[in-house]
């Protein structure tokens, strides 16, 4: 089963292997301009994802991730990011999704894939640009994402509305196999 509905002890401690990637690319796919857009370097794309690289400060060798921006279906000017990285030790397999700020964190990140319902998953902090939603990706979760067409990632500003953000998941399982 999906870690979309298991617990996020193991998150939470992972948070940490990948926290130096992760925060500088979720700052420059949020549309941080300066500075920050030159830190990470679209290294291939694969369809509709794309592979980002950096040299985090402190880190020993560049770090990739796959990554795709999308914005709402009926809003233009509402936009999420979607970030897939392997943790430095190669043991585990992240996603991290950068929401709007304004989410109601409670309700999480709700995710369909072909129109079925994976779960939800939680929120973990907060930053200037937005809100970061991190899963574990397990081998199932991963072998949907390589399988399937779309995604549909669901946001709430109320407990009643949700927001949706469908994603292509073309290119996905090619840009994953050539992350290092």
């Amino acid at each position: 089963m999906s870690d979309f509905r298991q617990p996020w002890r193991m998150a939470v401690q992972l948070n940490r292997l990948a926290l130096g990637l992760g925060a500088a690319l979720a700052l420059l796919a949020a549309g941080w301009s300066g500075a920050a857009l030159a830190q990470g370097a679209v290294k291939s794309v694969h369809k509709d994802w794309q592979i980002r690289c950096d040299t985090p400060p402190g880190a020993k060798a560049e770090q990739c991730a796959l990554i795709q921006s999308v914005t709402a279906e009926d809003r233009a000017n509402v936009g999420l990011t979607v970030i897939v990285l392997k943790t430095a030790d190669q043991k585990s397999k992240l996603m991290r999704v950068v929401a709007p700020l304004g989410v109601l964190l409670p309700s999480g990140l709700g995710l369909k894939i072909d129109n079925a319902d994976i779960g939800r998953a939680g929120f973990v902090r907060c930053l200037p640009n937005g809100c970061i939603a991190e899963v574990v990706m397990d081998d199932e979760l991963l072998k949907k994402l390589r399988t399937a067409k779309t995604a549909l990632f669901v946001i709430y500003q109320t407990p009643e509305e949700g927001i949706g953000f469908p994603m292509s998941l073309g290119g996905f399982g090619e840009g994953y196999d050539k992350l290092p």
